[in-house]
């Protein structure tokens, strides 16, 4: 059934993870002239951007078993925290960081995308609660 809510979380995740990042800036260096740092120019930050939005869109067609669905949701937070910690080391230890970085909002990204996934979880933790108590009046 994908018409249900947490479909469109997880929708909602795997866009800020692939779409968003090719439109905010991570950072932008400041030396002669302003450099911005996109997602797509860090290997290791589009990797997981986009493992993180490929692990949303396999877990929006495992609809059928909800167990392994919450399991993806779950491993998908962890990747985005991970890559929360990568973007707080690295904006901690940016070259050049003496001629004062901005940060930019494409940071923030993985916390959007925690947020939506926190609640396709509990959507998904909701409908399992409810086909146990259904099962139970059998």
């Amino acid at each position: 059934m994908l018409q249900r809510i947490q479909t469109i979380y997880l929708l909602l995740a795997a866009i800020t993870s692939s779409g968003l990042i090719f439109v905010f800036p991570l950072f932008q260096i400041t030396g002669n002239e302003g450099v911005w740092v996109f997602a797509e120019d860090q290997v290791v930050t589009l990797s997981m951007f986009l493992g993180s939005a490929l692990l949303s869109l396999i877990s929006i067609f495992k609809y059928k078993n909800r167990k392994s669905q919450f399991i993806l949701g779950r491993l998908n937070i962890i990747l985005n925290f991970f890559l929360l910690g990568f973007f707080v080391y690295q904006s901690l230890n940016v070259s050049g960081e003496t001629l004062v970085s901005k940060k930019g909002i494409g940071m923030l990204l993985p916390i959007v995308s925690i947020v939506f996934l926190v609640l396709a979880n509990k959507a998904i933790k909701k409908d399992e609660d409810l086909v146990k108590s259904v099962d139970r009046l059998r």
